[in-house]
């Protein structure tokens, strides 16, 4: 689940549903449907390349993406529909998925599928094909199928379900003109194909044959009548309202539908299939009927095909060892992180500052009043380099890193090890890969909320996600961290211990993230967790060179001109209120002075609060606020070194408990003004918008105060 530097674009879905419009006649609509993790996505990307945007279904918080490929001189739309393990809809993805199969016009569907685990995958391709004759089979990694001596035999497997099949390696390009030859060939002939028809028990198949003829008298064959029957046996109100929104026609209306629905119930009762019974009788036929298809077509030349994995498994998925070297891991990547930041992030803040003075001569030259000046250079300009020269570096570094890690299939891995402290805290274990994502940016983090089913747990992720520090919060805890604890080392161990002591605090915040879900979960959003699908997938060599190009554009430009946008009218506002005075005082002096008796009591003083409150937009400029507020500067203030910092702040009156409570307050404060804006859009509620603010600061206030107030009274400082 990521966002992309389109993820805000505008879909040609039409307001009434999930059909796409043709620019002409002769367009093919295609649906690309899959498993996650069968590389649907790479699929495509190699046939739309950049001619491809994103947007919301209707009425959905969940992604779709579109492109176009011309091929042959047609052209085909191609619809990423959402992953999903199943059409039977327990969930939003498998909704859209099903709908827009049943509903959204396409042409054909294509179901990618992983040529190293193709028996699991057959799942969905039979009940695609229970939906529509319109389907090719697209066995997408062959390479790695090669690699594990694993041989398909795609002409007989094609034989056996009735639809043309292609084997390819997407990521390499390999098949894609034969995918689309294929495609081409079944949307240009009126022909219609004779996919497998899974048979049923007898019992079945009687009452579906009950049901079917007057289900196709009622829809005219708008959607497969016999899959319909199907899911009226199984009860699926999902479907029913789904046909109501897209097709205007409600089949529980019908008095015959209904009767001939009753008779099948009542029937399947008497013959030992109750309603509570019948699905699991459906898909245990489904099951076996793709186990007998892969017997027959995949042949596994060594016993142990999968051994690396599992003995790999074996270590990273280890009560033993699993979370150890899960943090181990995080460790690692923010030293890098923290390492690899620090000698570009100067450069291009020298480079940013650097055209201070040129925009200072152009305001002289063009004789600007000096408040003018004073809000564009100082204020915007000065904040807009600071942003961009705290944040790109480090997010240049941690978004390929991160991305390296999903591609290479250990993120599934660490929401496999963390699933169990999640359970414990009444909340989804989807939840750990938010969690991750939070890592980069708590905005994305909270867009990847969707993929988690249950609205409830879902809600749960999305206000717990700030207790993870953003990007933006790095900066702050890493000069806090070596000013007053890692600088004493010195030498080259002073990036080790900063690492392991900002491991450590997001550790609290991983735990201060459990405790929170589970407090939310007993209390205003009480429930049980529900259950899900977590599939573990093959250990892959990631590819490097796309890993850092799709991370560079799609995640770090993207957030990086979210936070432009949120930091530029910041930088105005900072300006004004230090550079405004009521009497000998600036305004934001007076409001340091009236929030100063609070934060005492919270272990920090009136400035540090009021940097924090300044930062809302960008938590980046929460040093530069506290510089400027004690220099009295008027404008953000960079220091030649961290050691002049220090005797700043010390001389100011931090103490190592100042320190402690500004990194405390820091992990756990309110979410920046991106994440709120998010938020609103995510849940569509400014209730829970609100809230998503206040539990933060609330567990940080209260935090800091028992913090600070236990240390004086034990006379430790």
């Amino acid at each position: 689940m990521g966002l992309t530097n389109a993820s805000t674009g505008a879909g040609v879905l039409n307001h009434c549903g999930l059909h796409i419009e043709k620019e002409t006649e002769q367009d093919q609509i295609i649906a690309l449907a899959g498993n996650p993790n069968v590389g649907k996505s790479t699929v495509f990307n190699g046939l739309t390349g950049m001619n491809q945007h994103t947007g919301n279904w209707p009425g959905k918080t969940v992604v779709n993406a579109q492109g176009q490929y011309r091929h042959n001189d047609t052209n085909y739309i191609m619809v990423d529909i959402p992953g999903t393990y199943s059409l039977i809809a327990n969930s939003a993805e498998e909704e859209v998925a099903r709908d827009f199969i049943c509903f959204g016009g396409a042409d054909a569907v294509v179901v990618v599928a992983d040529a190293t685990c193709l028996e699991r995958n057959l799942n969905l391709v039979l009940q695609t094909m229970e939906i529509t004759d319109r389907v090719v089979l697209c066995v997408n990694l062959m390479d790695e199928a090669k690699k594990k001596k694993i041989k398909i035999d795609l002409p007989r497997l094609s034989e056996r379900l009735g639809i043309p099949v292609v084997g390819m390696s997407a990521r390499s390009g390999k098949g894609l003109d034969k995918l689309m030859d294929t495609v081409a060939a079944l949307t240009r002939t009126e022909e219609r194909k004779n996919p497998l028809r899974i048979r049923y028990s007898d019992e079945i198949e009687n009452a579906i044959s009950l049901i079917e003829p007057v289900v196709e008298n009622a829809l005219h064959g708008a959607v497969n009548s016999r899959w319909v029957a199907l899911q009226l046996l199984d009860n699926d109100d999902s479907l029913l309202r789904s046909m109501k929104n897209y097709l205007g026609y409600d089949l529980l209306e019908s008095e015959e539908v209904l009767q001939q629905v009753a008779q099948a119930r009542q029937q399947l009762e008497a013959a030992g299939i109750p309603q509570e019974e019948f699905r699991d009788e459906v898909v245990t036929r489904i099951v076996k009927t793709c186990e007998e298809i892969s017997r027959e077509t995949v042949r596994f030349e060594e016993e142990k095909y999968a051994e690396r994995d599992r003995r790999i498994d074996r270590i990273l998925t280890s009560k033993l060892t699993g979370i150890p070297i899960m943090i181990a891991m995080l460790f690692g990547i923010f030293w890098i992180t923290i390492s690899g930041a620090n000698v570009p992030s100067a450069l291009l803040s020298e480079g940013l500052f650097s055209l201070e003075q040129p925009l200072n001569d152009f305001f002289l030259w063009v004789s600007a009043p000096d408040w003018l000046r004073g809000i564009v250079v100082d204020g915007v300009f000065r904040t807009l380099a600071w942003v961009i020269s705290v944040m790109l570096p480090p997010m240049a570094i941690f978004f390929p890193l991160f991305t390296l890690l999903e591609d290479s299939g250990y993120l599934p891995r660490i929401a496999f090890n963390l699933d169990h402290f999640f359970c414990k805290a009444c909340a989804h274990g989807k939840q750990a890969l938010t969690m991750c994502m939070g890592f980069g940016c708590n905005a994305c983090g909270v867009i990847g909320c969707r993929i988690i089913d249950s609205p409830r747990e879902r809600l749960i992720a999305i206000l717990t996600n700030n207790f993870v520090p953003c990007n933006g919060r790095f900066p702050t805890l890493i000069a806090i961290i070596t000013m007053f604890f890692a600088g004493a080392v010195g030498g080259a161990f002073q990036s080790v211990v900063s690492t392991l002591m900002l491991t450590g605090v997001i550790v609290l915040g991983v735990f201060m993230t459990l405790m929170i879900s589970r407090l939310l979960s007993k209390t205003i959003l009480k429930g049980m967790p529900s259950s899900f699908n977590l599939e573990l997938p093959p250990y892959r060599r990631p590819q490097i060179g796309k890993v850092i190009v799709r991370s560079i554009f799609d995640r770090t430009l993207f957030v990086l001109g979210r936070a432009i946008v949120v930091a530029a009218p910041a930088g105005l506002v900072i300006w004004v209120l230090a550079n405004i005075s009521i009497g000998d005082t600036s305004i934001l002096a007076h409001c340091a002075a009236f929030l100063d008796p609070f934060a005492r009591l919270m272990g920090l003083d009136g400035y540090i609060l009021m940097a924090f409150i300044l930062g809302f937009p960008a938590n980046e400029i929460v040093v530069p606020i506290i510089i400027m507020s004690y220099m009295a500067t008027g404008s953000l203030t960079e220091l030649e070194s961290l050691s002049e910092l220090h005797t700043l702040l010390v001389s100011h009156g931090w103490t190592w408990l100042t320190a402690v409570c500004a990194m405390l307050f820091c992990l756990l404060h309110w979410p920046c003004g991106t994440t709120c804006l998010t938020v609103r859009k995510e849940t569509q509620s400014l209730k829970w918008t609100i809230a998503s603010f206040a539990i933060p600061t609330a567990t940080g206030i209260i935090l800091c105060m028992i913090v600070a107030n236990t240390v004086r009274l034990l006379g430790l400082v």
